[in-house]
């Protein structure tokens, strides 16, 4: 047997990649933007593209998975480009990659990245070849264990795939293996209420991970906009549910079951990929280069919000954020402000701001000692009661935004009766802060420059 290594092997699948794509274009294949994990190092970047090299296919561009993701919806012809906050959930075969980014005017920002090697799709096969194997044991007494045989489990592991797929799509599923050992046939069924049960430890696995990358990004479910699934294992309906489950009703998951606009999660990272080449295959290759260097895509950020206080008629100040946290410099944006119906002088405070979860517990509720017995003596036979109580005193978590220090005020006089005023704030590289206020439609304007 001949031995060949990892390069070799990489080489002859990106080859088999090209001819297969040039069978179905018509015509040759020489170039492609290749979508890499983002705990590639550059060793592995550059055993990659010579990789490639050697199969004939040159590397236009290097781009990680989750930004790949994410630009699959961005590009659609019916998307909205928004300051948003995404968590894309990469879950494959046989690692999870949850990744938490920052988009800002179309700019893709990575906050933290989590990688794991033990909840995946394998781990769910796992589950349903030792659900079906200690089935077939008891079908069978004195048989053995399918589990121990090489040729028997590879037998189980490709019928639980299948199985698992099938459940994906419908909510029962056969499972059924000829000859799996000594010469006996094997055939069960599973519901997916039974299979979600017996998985749930890796379900809950998946929960954790998407968890702890949010809060390695130090945010909180509730600043996320939007929870992006991607890979084969996304198609599991109730990892989506469970994701459902832990962001807010505003958060948006886009995931087949959840959303009937979602793209095939297999193909979502080739359809980013495939759209970026779309976008630089007229570039030279040394403005690819240049756009990619260090110093240009990693650029100073903006750490907290930067907007202004809105007063109401009541004398409440609230925050209105203008350019959001995490924003690339330089940037530019304007916010149009109503001004006093009676028109006037108007004071533009440009303050920071960040976000502040407030937690709304629930009032105790008055209860009579004897009602009170009375639900204590029926609490141990009646746990559907229990559960009704909790869900009833449930907090309440909501994202306020708190106002922080004052970086300039300026004075707009003599604003007309319903009139607006104009806002614009410009950082700059250097993080200096230019502020302009002026009437819209009116001449003139306020402008001042804050030092970094």
């Amino acid at each position: 047997p001949s031995t060949l290594t990892v390069s070799e092997v990489t080489t002859r699948y990106l080859r088999r990649l090209v001819g297969a794509a040039s069978e179905y274009l018509g015509k040759k294949v020489t170039s492609a933007v290749i979508t890499i994990p983002t705990s590639f190092t550059e060793k592995q970047k550059a055993a990659l593209v010579a990789a490639a090299a050697a199969a004939n296919l040159e590397v236009l561009q290097l781009i990680s998975e989750p930004a790949a993701a994410v630009l699959a919806y961005d590009a659609r012809p019916e998307a909205t480009i928004s300051d948003k906050i995404i968590v894309v959930a990469d879950l494959g075969g046989s690692r999870s990659d949850v990744t938490v980014l920052a988009s800002r005017s179309g700019m893709y920002t990575i906050l933290a990245t989590i990688h794991d090697y033990e909840y995946h799709g394998i781990a769910l096969d796992k589950i349903l070849v030792d659900h079906f194997s200690k089935e077939f044991l008891k079908k069978n007494p004195g048989a053995k264990d399918p589990r121990e045989n090489p040729r028997s489990l590879a037998k189980l592991r490709l019928e639980a795939e299948s199985t698992k797929r099938a459940l994906s799509r419908s909510t029962n599923a056969s499972f059924s293996v000829e000859s799996l050992i000594d010469g006996l046939d094997f055939a069960s069924t599973i519901n997916r209420l039974r299979y979600e049960t017996i998985a749930r430890t890796v379900f809950e696995g998946f929960n954790r991970l998407v968890e702890s990358a949010v809060k390695k990004a130090g945010l909180d479910p509730l600043d996320v906009d939007e929870v992006i699934m991607s890979g084969g294992t996304s198609n599991t309906p109730r990892i989506a549910a469970n994701f459902r489950y832990i962001f807010p009703e505003s958060t948006r998951i886009l995931a087949p079951s959840t959303d009937p606009s979602a793209l095939n999660p297999s193909e979502l990272q080739a359809r980013g990929a495939a759209l970026q080449a779309s976008l630089i295959q007229e570039f030279e290759t040394e403005d690819i280069e240049q756009s990619t260097h260090a110093a240009v895509t990693t650029v100073p950020h903006v750490t907290n919000a930067i907007g202004v206080v809105s007063v109401s008629e009541s004398g409440e100040e609230t925050f209105v954020p203008i350019i959001a946290a995490e924003t690339a410099v330089p940037a530019r944006r304007t916010v149009h402000l109503d001004a006093p119906k009676e028109g006037g002088d108007v004071l533009v405070k440009v303050v920071e701001g960040n976000t502040h979860i407030n937690v709304i517990k629930p009032e105790p509720k008055a209860k009579e000692d004897g009602e009170a017995n009375e639900k204590a003596e029926v609490a141990d036979d009646d746990s559907d009661f229990d559960d009704e109580e909790d869900e009833e005193e449930e907090e309440k978590r909501e994202k306020v935004w708190k106002i922080g220090s004052i970086l300039a005020e300026a004075a707009v006089r003599g604003v007309k009766k319903g009139a607006k005023v104009e806002v614009t704030i410009n950082v700059n590289t250097d993080l200096t802060v230019i502020v302009t206020a002026r009437e819209v439609g009116g001449k003139g304007a306020v402008r001042g420059t804050l030092s970094a």
